[in-house]
């Protein structure tokens, strides 16, 4: 009986979105078969994958900044008698995949979003010095047949993939071009995903796709959550990111009606100008927005919302930016992302013209954070003298201390047993500041 293969050391570094937390979990899966476990320290790696994002500001030229200081480390291997495999995933490594292997000779594989299910594939290749080094293209629908259902989740929440890709065509967005049309994955696969998931102890599930509420399996999104909120043991559900073209009737009618669909709903609106949403090409307006938001308030009436807004965006004024602080002040959001304008390679707006000064772009996000924060800080600070169901996660950073979510997303630190993680407790809420709550067990727990 052969003796069975020496453990390897795999650290994947994930960049960006959620979606890509969901990749590198299923990177993972894919890879211990091969006998690949996770370590945290990449210089002890013999795999290192970086997972990355090609969002943010020159988000291609941190990957080669990164890669530098890699292939310090694979040469000091080298020279020890050892290897290393690195290699470049996600949102970068599909729109610079052969810019990175000719700037970077030390990358041995660049793989695209919808690729990772071909890894132990390729890592043999490698290993045999032959064959394809560049796996990028799109093939959501034999990734995430390769993939199948089984996970290894590390706690009692999860993100779970459902949609890829993007229609819509934002002009300052690359993901059409990086991750492809949108796709969405058979229920049944998805289902089967989910009690797996709860089967293993998760009660929270995090719906992703780049439009996920574009879902287009039977019945569609609201389908899908009525389908996931029946399998026992999973108790919550939330999805994100959306788009306001795809919020349907039957969707918001599920917000009222099924209890395990979380009231807290990421909505990115982007800006309050119909001048810039209309050079955005977001299809929508900020009065349609907020009619939205109230349709969506009716239906479930404690909705706390979350949004997404880029300042400075080509041929924004100062008037144009007041009505993004006048829409935010009208909505209230309990959580929001907010970004400046930064131009993206092969997007439209990179070529727009009346490109918005730096200075004015960071003047107008600082008066935008402020009043997010405000009103962040005022959405919590409501929640104290509420008791409210927490979802413990996981040990706090004190002892005797653990670290739950509420319905609403919020952190929450409550003294209480460790037995307790996996579990909903009701929690009285003593306290809150910016970013979390503080409070007390509500019943005596033995």
């Amino acid at each position: 009986m052969s003796e069975p293969a020496p453990t390897r050391r795999l650290y994947i570094k994930t960049h960006g979105c959620q979606m890509n937390v969901y990749d590198s979990e299923r990177m993972a899966d894919v890879l211990r078969p091969l006998g690949y476990a996770m370590t945290e320290r990449p210089e002890d790696a013999d795999l290192v994958v970086l997972n990355t994002c090609h969002i943010r500001e020159k988000a291609t030229e941190k990957v080669y900044s990164e890669l530098g200081y890699i292939k310090q480390m694979k040469l000091a291997r080298q020279a020890a008698g050892q290897s290393m495999t690195i290699a470049v995933a996600g949102c970068v490594a599909q729109a610079e995949g052969k810019e990175i292997m000719h700037r970077q000779p030390a990358v041995d594989l660049v793989i695209g979003p919808q690729a990772y299910h071909q890894l132990p594939e390729l890592i043999a290749r490698t290993h045999r010095a032959k064959g394809e080094r560049l796996s990028a293209d799109f093939a959501p629908q034999a990734k995430f047949d390769r993939l199948g259902s089984d996970r290894n989740p590390s706690g009692v929440t999860a993100f779970l993939t459902i949609q890829e890709g993007c229609d819509k065509f934002c002009t300052f967005c690359v993901v059409p071009y990086t991750r492809g049309a949108e796709f969405s994955r058979p229920m049944d696969a998805v289902l089967a995903e989910a009690r797996s998931l709860a089967g293993q102890g998760v009660r929270e599930v995090t719906l992703l796709g780049q439009n996920v509420n574009a879902y287009g399996g039977e019945g569609g999104l609201a389908g899908l959550v009525r389908k996931l909120a029946q399998i026992e043991g999973l108790d919550r559900i939330r999805y994100t990111t959306s788009h306001p073209a795809d919020m349907d009737e039957a969707l918001i009618e599920a917000h009222g009606e099924v209890e395990a669909l979380m009231p807290y709903l990421h909505l990115p609106v982007q800006a309050g100008s119909d001048k810039v949403l209309r050079a955005m090409n977001r299809a929508h307006t900020a009065e349609s927005y907020l009619r939205l938001v109230e349709k969506i308030r009716a239906a479930r009436p404690d909705m706390a919302m979350a949004g997404d807004f880029i300042v400075g965006f080509p041929g924004e004024r100062e008037q144009d930016f007041e009505a993004t602080l006048q829409l935010v002040a009208e909505v209230g959001y309990a959580g929001a992302f907010s970004f400046k304008y930064s131009r993206r390679p092969g997007t439209p707006a990179a070529n727009l013209p009346d490109q918005v000064a730096e200075e004015v772009k960071e003047e107008r996000l600082a008066r935008l954070n402020a009043l997010l924060d405000e009103q962040q800080s005022a959405f919590n600070a409501s929640q104290a003298g509420r008791t409210l169901p927490v979802l413990f996660e996981r040990a706090g950073r004190h002892p005797g201390q653990l670290s739950g979510r509420s319905p609403y997303l919020q952190a929450v630190h409550v003294s209480a047993p460790d037995h307790l993680i996996g579990q909903i407790v009701p929690v009285r809420i003593e306290s809150a500041a910016k970013m979390s709550l503080a409070g007390a067990l509500a019943l005596e727990v033995a």
